[in-house]
């Protein structure tokens, strides 16, 4: 473990969320693939910066992100990094209002991506992502508004469904 434990306290601060005044079964089911799927990606960097890469939570979270990677290639899902970028263009009120974290991995003008499953902003930076970023992140993710947004009748998936007629 991390000498430091500052980013156990991230992993403690997304663990320490919760949904129950949300019932997931009725948001947009690509919506929520990519939520989960978010969480799951900052819950890999973090435990990767907090424990060894052989500890069990490591491990488990790398074998989640390994079968993400056929699932998000199923159905409608494939379609989620061209809607972010749809709504960049049609949207960009929406697009501003989504968790930066999306903005940021789906943009196709935006250098951050997915590495081994780990989050890299950039490339040519090799400092860690710093505790506060991955903070914010979470925060974005559980904001009243964009939790509302993802029912399958709400504004952001009425955009996606929106997006998939026009495409």
């Amino acid at each position: 473990m991390n000498e430091d434990k500052e980013y156990v306290h991230v992993l403690e601060h997304l663990y320490e969320k919760s949904l129950v005044l949300h019932d997931q079964s009725l948001w947009d089911p690509v919506l929520y693939f990519y939520f989960i799927d978010a969480l799951a990606h900052i819950d890999y960097t973090v435990g990767l910066m907090t424990y060894t890469y052989q500890s069990p939570k490591n491990i488990m979270a790398g074998q989640y992100l390994r079968w993400r990677i056929d699932e998000e290639k199923k159905g409608d899902r494939a379609k989620f990094p061209a809607f972010v970028n749809w709504l960049k263009v049609n949207h960009p009120g929406i697009f501003d209002d989504l968790p930066s974290l999306w903005r940021k991995i789906y943009d196709d003008g935006d250098p951050a991506s997915y590495i081994s499953f780990r989050i890299v902003l950039d490339r040519d930076n090799r400092d860690a992502i710093r505790p506060h970023v991955f903070f914010m992140m979470i925060e974005e993710f559980f904001k009243q508004d964009f939790l509302k947004s993802l029912y399958e009748d709400a504004s952001l998936a009425s955009r996606f469904a929106e997006f998939k007629r026009c495409s």
